[in-house]
């Protein structure tokens, strides 16, 4: 039996699934299909061009035992760079704008490398820029080279070499749409110029976030000031090297706010735990496909990890101070979540309850509202008022079952329904609200809850 053993972690790079998305594609025809990028060991696809980057530097001897590896970075180059760095034993020093994340900056300290974080709202050629400020630290520092990810060739030639390949692959060649956000080019350059040399009918759409110049720039060959945006990694204020327009078809521009919902959906309804410049690509990837008949397939490439974003978009109150949080797109899930109680999440009584024990429940509880469930099903409802006005007409009722007092039972709603489906129930004079996950009634939400939710 032979030992399936791996000479170090660099050998892992590449190779990454390619899933089918089936929630968030509800309603599309055509099938969607994600390249998950953050299986590689650093977390992201820019581990496949640090690799190509280092090798070729100590193949053409500008990469010294002993040397240092600089790179201006939004993070998961400088992640990638840091980790083959720490195997091959060089020191590493990486400059980011100051608007990536801690978890991105601590990530890179933590595989040893030093951190430079250099103001964003300044201009690209300015000598306080990441740009400007990792050039100075090579012409500074003996034995050291510039990664240079935005001009070096073997950037996209990484992705030629591996990521077009393996998509051409996977998919067994029935590919009809490649969709990749656009930062440096590379990773849509390469892995476009290998699929459309294979079919030149493969349509290739760019992902730009809105404040790059990225798309003016396709369509007019005009350069336009960029504007401050949130997503990271994407997008860009000047036009790299490794970019090659040739082999684009389209380029959308997608906000901040729609890409980062795109990857909060990504988490909760695919299990896709990713980063935000993956959410740009896949709201791209959507809208084609909602165009798509059936026979096409769509491949989009999500870039990397969710993990370096936790305090940010996946952060609710972030994405509440940034107005990027749209109230009625959440859950019913998220509001049963943020109901921080010591009750059970569903009290309820049977038919053959007594009144006076429902009266009980309640007060001992300080509830309102109580569902009425036999044999795991909703078969009617109490609510306080009604309650107590029968009672005053029949004070015998005080001591009879529930059953012949009870309403109608509570709506019910999915637990992966959205608050707008809520507010429209409760626009119905509905008192409360029952939530079911699957087959099992799991909790219940009063008006006071969603209230509670949206004032957070």
């Amino acid at each position: 039996m032979s030992l399936q053993v791996y000479d170090s972690i660099m050998d892992t790079i590449g190779r990454t699934p390619l899933v089918r998305l089936n929630k968030v594609t509800r309603g599309m025809k055509a099938q969607v299909m994600a390249k998950v990028e953050y299986f590689n060991p650093g977390g992201s696809v820019k581990d496949r061009i640090a690799k190509f980057i280092i090798e070729a530097a100590e193949r053409e001897g500008k990469l010294k035992k002993g040397g240092t590896i600089v790179e201006a970075t939004s993070g998961n180059t400088g992640a990638g760079l840091a980790l083959i760095a720490a195997v091959k034993g060089y020191k590493a020093i990486f400059t980011m704008p100051d608007k990536m994340s801690q978890e991105k900056i601590r990530l890179l300290k933590a595989y040893g490398a030093d951190v430079i974080v250099c103001p964003t709202a300044v201009p690209p050629d300015s000598p306080e820029s990441y740009y400007e400020v990792a050039k100075k630290i090579v012409r500074d520092t003996p034995n050291a080279i510039l990664a240079n990810q935005y001009f070096n060739p073997e950037n996209p030639q990484a992705h030629y070499v591996t990521t077009g390949p393996e998509i051409w692959e996977q998919t067994g060649g029935k590919i009809d749409y490649f969709v990749a956000g656009i930062g440096t080019g590379g990773t849509i350059s390469g892995t476009a110029k290998f699929l459309k040399e294979k079919n030149p009918e493969i349509k290739v759409i760019g992902a730009d976030p809105q404040g790059s110049i990225l798309r003016e720039y396709f369509y007019t060959k005009k350069l336009i000031p960029a504007t401050p945006y949130k997503v990271e990694g994407v997008g860009e204020d000047i036009i790299p090297g490794t970019l090659d327009f040739s082999v684009i078809d389209e380029i959308y521009t997608i906000g901040d706010k729609e890409a980062f919902q795109t990857a909060r959906r990504l988490a909760r309804e695919e299990g896709l735990f990713v980063g935000g410049s993956a959410g740009l690509a896949a709201a791209v990837a959507l809208r084609v496909a909602k165009t798509l008949p059936e026979d096409k397939v769509v491949v989009v490439l999500l870039p990397d990890t969710g993990e370096r974003y936790l305090s940010k978009f996946y952060n609710d109150e972030w994405m509440r101070e940034n107005r990027f949080l749209e109230i009625e797109q959440i859950t019913i899930r998220e509001v049963l979540e943020s109901k921080h109680s010591d009750l059970a999440p569903l009290i309820s009584v049977t038919p053959e309850t007594s009144v006076r024990v429902a009266f009980d429940t309640m007060e001992t509880n300080n509830i309102s509202q109580l569902p009425v469930i036999e044999n795991g099903q909703a078969v009617g409802s109490l609510e306080e008022s009604n309650m107590m006005s029968r009672i005053l007409e029949n004070q015998d009722l005080i001591t009879a079952p529930v059953r012949e007092i009870m309403d109608p039972s509570f709506p019910i709603l999915e637990i992966d329904d959205t608050i707008d489906q809520a507010k429209k129930a409760f626009s119905k004079s509905a008192p409360a609200i029952l939530v079911r996950d699957g087959d099992q009634l799991v909790g219940i939400i009063t008006k006071s809850d969603l209230i509670s939710f949206i004032a957070m």
